[in-house]
């Protein structure tokens, strides 16, 4: 069968149309604060709107009925073309004047991995920076639609646990149709966004510093206002924790947040997922706020004033802020976490990871995809001594299919090779052996800081162009769970059928 091709450009056509949409958006930012970019950012906004119109309206006459393939293709390429036209705020503004770079930083702010190549981030016009910080929000409200709406009609994502017979996320679904799914949704992601911003401002950040971070927290992204990223706020706890609580529900999934709101709060509290979710950050936050206190004391009386605060609570809020901020993959940082032992930078490493829930926006493997390996692993104890014995993998007191079990295995095994061959690539290129793995698992997990040269405190600018471009490729990837991008490279996706 011979892909639909107009029915591919005219979602193309959407995308541009909502991609033109915020940057005119990110104009009216910069005319508000009248840095001087208003013209180009504006120009930039008003030709991606009018190639998206252009799009729509030469394929509205389309076949209604969108395959496999094609949804491999809307998706995969669609990032790509959003990122691509998302460069031209920067290029046309001259604020990241090399293409390479500012491809970079794009795909960078949709894949919501957080990466850049800003030596100063302070001297950029507030437009530049606010279209920064959308370009996370885009990219964080299409992976919601991605996860719990389109990935699992593909037949792959995590959140194909909960698909049933009907169009929508789980055998709860909030709405049989997609769309209606995908606007409760947004509308929790645009309420918390709005939230955070009104606490921030309370808690003392300006309101153009408080909406950027928002942005940014809800989208799991990492982008900040401030080179020294939100350690900025030492001084402030109050600005940290929240931006830690909202960085909680961030990598949570969605779903249990709309059912939350429902009033169904038990039903989202003794979801599997969610409660081994919770338990990884509470353990993760007492190994490392332990080290910290006994062992890195010099790390916290370098960045505040522990008489002020106290060792004890400053110790406990640095570790639970970095394990969120790794776990989810946001990236944000309140110090060089790589200064606080060998054992934590190893111990932050492999939290790269281990990802948040499945339905939310983070990056990585996912929680549940953890979990399901992990009970797989156990019942092979018990088919060694009971060969004959049904056992199935459980998940919320449901049998998971082994179609599923066999899926996520695949999965991980396909992202630990992905991981390796980056780190490979990296190595080629003449970069020391912590600096490549550590560009090869953040990049992949979407999550932002990494080690060695590229670790928190430093940024990608030193990344040689090709590294840049693979390391954009390997967010790419990551971010769309592998298969989707990954299955466009095999010669029998391509062939008719």
């Amino acid at each position: 069968m011979k892909l639909n091709f107009k029915i591919i450009f005219h979602f193309f056509g959407l995308l541009l149309l909502f991609n033109g949409g915020f940057m005119l958006l990110a104009a009216l930012m910069s005319f508000i604060y009248k840095d001087g970019v208003t013209t180009e950012i504006l120009l930039s906004g008003l030709f991606v709107v009018i190639i998206g119109g252009i799009l729509m309206v030469t394929t509205k006459n389309h076949r209604k009925e969108l395959n496999k393939r094609e949804g491999y293709l809307v998706v995969a390429f669609g990032w790509i073309v959003m990122a691509l036209t998302g460069t031209l705020p920067y290029l046309l503004t001259e604020s990241i004047p090399s293409f390479t770079n500012a491809f970079f930083e794009t795909m960078s702010g949709y894949t919501t991995t957080g990466a850049s190549i800003l030596n100063d981030i302070e001297v950029m016009p507030e437009g530049i920076l606010f279209w920064r910080s959308l370009t996370h929000w885009i990219g964080g409200m299409g992976i919601i639609v991605l996860a719990i709406a389109i990935l699992p009609l593909l037949g792959i994502g995590g959140m194909q646990l909960f698909a049933a017979e009907a169009p929508g996320p789980n055998a709860d679904k909030l709405h049989p149709r997609i769309t209606d799914t995908a606007k409760r949704l947004w509308l929790i992601y645009f309420g918390y966004t709005a939230a955070e911003t009104l606490l921030l401002q309370v808690a003392g950040m300006s309101f153009f510093d408080a909406i950027n971070h928002s942005l940014c927290t809800l989208s799991t992204g990492g982008f900040s206002t401030k080179n020294a990223s939100v350690a900025f706020w030492n001084g402030q706890p109050v600005i940290q924790y929240i931006i830690i609580i909202f960085m909680f529900l961030a990598g949570t999934n969605f779903i249990l947040s709309y059912f939350a709101f429902k009033g169904r709060i038990q039903k989202a509290i003794r979801d599997e997922e969610f409660k081994l979710y919770f338990k990884f950050i509470a353990l993760f936050t007492i190994i490392a706020a332990l080290i910290i206190y006994f062992r890195a004391d010099f790390a916290i009386s370098s960045i505040e004033h522990p008489m002020i605060f106290g060792k004890a609570e400053a110790s406990i809020r640095h570790a639970l802020f970095q394990v969120l901020a790794i776990v989810t993959t946001t990236g944000f940082v309140t110090a060089d976490y790589t200064l606080w032992t060998p054992f934590l930078v190893v111990f932050f490493f492999g939290l790269m990871f281990l990802g948040g829930s499945a339905g939310s926006t983070s990056g990585g493997v996912k929680v549940v995809r953890h979990m399901i390996m992990i009970k797989n692993g156990f019942l092979e104890f018990k088919r060694a001594l009971h060969p004959n014995a049904i056992l199935p993998v459980r998940y919320n007191k449901r049998s998971v299919s082994g179609d599923i079990v066999f899926n996520i295995l695949g999965f991980f095994i396909l992202y630990m090779i992905s991981f390796i061959i980056g780190a490979l690539v990296f190595s080629m290129l003449q970069i020391d052996f912590e600096s490549a793995i550590g560009l090869s698992a953040s990049s992949l997990g979407n999550v932002g800081p990494a080690l060695g040269n590229f670790g928190p405190v430093n940024n990608y600018s030193e990344l040689p162009s090709i590294g840049k471009w693979w390391s954009a490729f390997l967010m790419l990837i990551g971010r769309l769970e592998l298969f989707t991008v990954l299955i466009l490279l095999t010669p029998f996706f391509w062939r008719n059928r």
